[in-house]
This record gives C-alpha cells, structure tokens and sequence, in this order.
C-alpha cells in the first residue's frame, strides 16, 4: 500500500512539474508502481497475505471469548477476573 501511495505522490508531482521530481526520469517515478506489484505478488504466492487475515479473524473470536467470558464473571484468557 506504500508503495502504491507512493507512486501516486510522485506521479502528481511529476504530472504537475512540483519540485524536483519535475526533473526526475519516469523510470523513476514510475517505479514505485512496478514495487507494489511486485509485493502483491510475493505476498499472495508465499501466503502472507492469508495468514495476515487468519491472524486477524483470531485476535477478534479471542476478543470477542474474553468479552463473553468477562459478561458472564469467568476469568479471561489473560488470567484477570473482572472486576466488581
């Protein structure tokens, strides 16, 4: 995503002749956008994006346990009792 964000500021201060991006060659201005592929594409075929949402979909049921268990008086997973 950085790299993408990236690419789009320098596109615009390339596009709008801002500084000295103005100058710069569109290689390299355009490279941030070659960057992002890349990532996206290691990220997908090594399966870092799929564990990244398993881990997330983990935090949030462990959450949403530890809140139920809170409701119902029980300690949590973190070993506290709520409080009364």
């Amino acid at each position: 995503m950085w790299f993408l964000l990236l690419g789009l500021l320098s596109l615009a201060l390339k596009y709008f002749e801002v500084g000295m991006v103005a100058g710069w060659s569109w290689w390299i201005v355009l490279s941030p956008f070659a960057l992002a592929v890349a990532w996206w594409a290691w990220a997908d075929s090594s399966g870092y994006t799929k564990r990244k949402v398993i881990e997330r979909e983990n935090r949030r049921k462990q959450a949403r346990i530890d809140r139920q268990k809170s409701n119902m008086g029980l300690p949590t997973s973190n070993g506290q009792r709520p409080r009364r």
